[in-house]
């Protein structure tokens, strides 16, 4: 029995939607359930003798460990962590039979710790915002009432009494939440052009950047609650439209405590083993955090582990939720047409909106850039959601048809996505696919494109398993390319050591079938993109997956077509 990991929950999260602290443990399944008692029992003990009588506990287990968590105030988290350690620690003790504190004494000692971080006017200034059906965001320096164009912002330690407050200017703006293993980042982008389209400002967070309008707020990942509370809480923002990111909502939680609308793309396996999390189905439930704040759901029903939940969310919980597909769906779609339901489909050419028995054309596929024609079906599907996704926020069909068909598959619009260039007659196409669910997606793609020979640029960062690893040599593999580099990621290695990760995917290779001649290395990306353009001749298709250094590779590609450079030529140094 060992303790992973102890922090807080402050937002909506996989165990509930309260606010709390919880601990990760790891544990054999043998000690689990007496371990599970005693915690249990220590923590009402020690929340009872804090006076935190109302307060909660909540176990989740998982295959190699558990989940403890305490609810508690908002304004004590920090304290809350102390008191659940207490409960842990003392419940382990206990069991292994040695001489536990006891509570009264721990009580006085964390009634202090409670007493110097309570902030009364926090608690005050929510309670008085949630009984006017106001929005409230906190974090560790500033809190705030309603969202986008109508908040209020101050820092943690300026509060204002709520008597102080023009409450009748403070409201909330149409707010989306995009999550899924994959397109994710390409889905909110499509959203943001949508909502630009309808004359409204957008304001867009991503594991890129944070974006109000045109202006870049900040780079970086953003894609967790932080840049949520930054997005919601511009005073320019009209619509809000946020990747949430799996590792955020399992680490703190969601940064709001409601939403128009929630979409879960896909969900693959990813990250598995992290933050108590080690199965495709804990993953999904992990992921469908997002659907707990919203009223209306958008789902993919082409995703068995997403349609499964979806369906069961749907007659459990009564949320309304519209369905997107790549072609007639399952059958189970048709029953929920038929009952007057709604759903987004793709008939091979056109997008098309159904409800009930009606069918409305939208857009060719043709039309819209990033599709490339309907070959890169990851994207249409993409789309789909952001059509789906538009509607719940009020956008209307003019302007989701002119931003899907304005928004380019280039690298300003959709920058590291799919980003397409001509090379004098070489396809180059940029991507930051990095696992198998999204690498098959891209080379469904490659596989639609004419191309004489096809190339793909191969790594991995260091955190994934080793099957994880071994699983994406055989997903590049299944698609017979001509040519692989297998690049070793410098910046991603994550605990690997150097060539550890190459030596995996080149084994997975063999193992396939995959003649030697048919990869080669590099020491790292921008070497294996060198290489790559060194082999390249005109008609080829080259898949740079990019991760390390995408935007370097993205200069790289675009100074070359601006140069006139041509296969065979020699490469101009890099600058």
């Amino acid at each position: 029995m060992k303790q992973v990991d102890s922090r807080r929950l402050p937002g909506p999260n996989l165990l509930w939607i309260r606010p709390g602290a919880v601990i990760d443990v790891s544990v054999f399944p043998d000690q689990s359930p007496a371990l599970v008692c005693a915690w249990e029992r220590q923590a009402r003990c020690i929340l009872d003798a804090v006076g935190w009588v109302d307060e909660k506990t909540r176990v989740r287990t998982f295959s190699g460990g558990a989940s403890f968590a305490i609810s508690a105030p908002l304004d004590a988290l920090y304290a809350a962590t102390e008191v659940n350690e207490w409960a842990f620690e003392t419940a382990i003790a206990g069991l292994a039979g040695e001489p536990v504190e006891d509570s009264s004494a721990a009580a006085e000692r964390l009634r202090r710790t409670i007493s110097e971080e309570v902030n009364p006017r926090l608690i005050a200034l929510r309670q008085a915002a949630l009984s006017r059906d106001v929005d409230f965001l906190s974090d560790d320096d500033r809190v705030s009432v309603g969202l986008g164009t109508g908040s209020l912002t101050w820092d943690v330690d300026a509060l204002p009494t709520p008597s102080e407050v023009d409450w009748t200017a403070r409201h909330a703006v149409p707010t989306a939440l995009v999550t899924g293993t994959n397109g994710k980042t390409t889905t909110v982008r499509l959203l943001s052009a949508i909502a630009q389209a309808a004359g409204k400002i957008p304001g867009l967070s991503s594991t890129d950047q944070v974006q109000v309008g045109e202006e870049v707020v900040d780079a970086g990942d953003w894609s967790g609650p932080g840049g949520a509370r930054l997005v919601l809480r511009d005073q320019r923002v009209e619509v809000a439209v946020l990747e949430t990111a799996r590792g955020g909502m399992l680490r703190r939680g969601l940064a709001l405590e409601r939403a128009d609308v929630a979409a879960v793309l896909n969900v693959g396996a990813d990250h598995l083993g992290e933050w108590g999390v080690g199965s495709l189905e804990g993953l999904c439930r992990g992921k469908f955090v997002v659907t707990t704040v919203a009223p209306l759901v958008v789902l993919n029903a082409d995703d068995e582990a997403v349609s499964c939940a979806g369906r069961a969310l749907e007659r459990d919980s009564g949320k309304r939720v519209v369905w997107f597909t790549l072609g007639s769906g399952p059958d189970w779609l048709a029953d929920h047409l038929s009952a007057g339901g709604r759903a987004y489909r793709f008939d091979g050419d056109r997008l098309l909106r159904c409800e009930g028995d009606r069918e409305q054309a939208l857009v060719s596929a043709s039309e819209i850039p990033i599709a490339a024609g309907g070959a890169a079906r990851h994207n249409v599907a993409n789309a789909l959601a952001a059509a789906a996704v538009a509607e719940a926020l009020g956008l209307d069909e003019e302007s989701v048809v002119r931003g899907l068909t304005g928004f380019q598959a280039d690298d300003t619009d959709n920058p590291g996505r799919m980003n397409r260039f001509d090379l004098s007659g070489v396809d180059v196409i940029v991507d930051f696919a990095h696992n198998p669910h999204g690498m098959n997606a891209i080379l469904e793609m490659a596989s639609a494109l004419p191309a004489k020979r096809r190339l793909v640029l191969l790594g991995q960062a260091g955190d994934r398993d080793d099957e994880s690893i071994r699983e994406l040599a055989r997903s590049t593999w299944a698609a017979r390319p001509d040519r692989i580099i297998l690049k070793d990621l410098t910046v991603h290695r994550r605990g690997r050591e150097e060539g550890e990760v190459i030596e995996l995917l080149a084994a997975e290779l063999q193992s396939c079938g995959a003649p030697p001649e048919s990869w080669t290395t590099a020491p790292g990306e921008m070497e294996a993109v060198e290489d790559a353009l060194n082999w390249s001749q005109s008609g080829d298709l080259l898949i740079l997956l990019a991760h390390d250094s995408p935007r370097r590779v993205l200069e790289r590609v675009r100074d070359l077509k601006t140069q006139g450079w041509a296969p065979g030529d020699p490469l101009p140094p890099r600058g």
